[in-house]
């Protein structure tokens, strides 16, 4: 059995806006990817994130995207920096990540973000509790941004 995890939090805005921060790359710049965006998330598509903590842009591999409901994605998984201090090395697998966006009556969007495909060692529960911590602060940046037009993640990392 893979490790997953899954987080949720409500955005007070409309779908249509909430997804459309995430899929822009110039949106999603504005308030988690801290060294950028590239590419537009569209099914099929390969977009490069690069974030001031983990330095250097790597590949995301859109599968699935369906406009204001859901976006499926695959990328490396990392294990983090090894005990020995040692350079961070690829780890062979990847972990899939779904998000799936839903209107509120109130006119809210509840976006539920989960992560699944981490192998079940010491490592592999270390990192997929830093990312479900990396998701959670996502949507959090995410509520800040839209909502209040405040960036939590700037001068956080650097």
């Amino acid at each position: 059995m893979d490790l997953t995890f899954r987080v949720s939090a409500r955005i007070a805005k409309p779908v249509a806006e909430v997804f459309e921060a995430v899929v822009n790359p110039a949106e999603l710049s504005r308030y988690f990817t801290t060294g950028g965006a590239k590419g537009r998330l569209e099914t099929g598509a390969t977009v490069y994130w690069d974030f001031a903590d983990f330095p250097g842009a790597f590949p995301v591999w859109v599968k699935e995207v369906i406009p204001q409901k859901k976006i499926v994605f695959e990328w490396e998984a990392s294990e983090g920096q090894p005990e020995d201090g040692a350079p961070v090395t690829a780890v062979g697998y990847n972990t899939i990540v779904t998000m799936t966006f839903e209107p509120l009556d109130d006119g809210r969007t509840l976006v539920a973000i989960e992560e699944r495909g981490w192998k079940q060692t010491p490592a592999g529960l270390k990192a997929s509790y830093g990312n479900c911590q990396g998701w959670s602060q996502m949507q959090c940046a995410m509520k800040a941004w839209l909502e209040h037009g405040i960036n939590l993640r700037e001068g956080m990392y650097t």
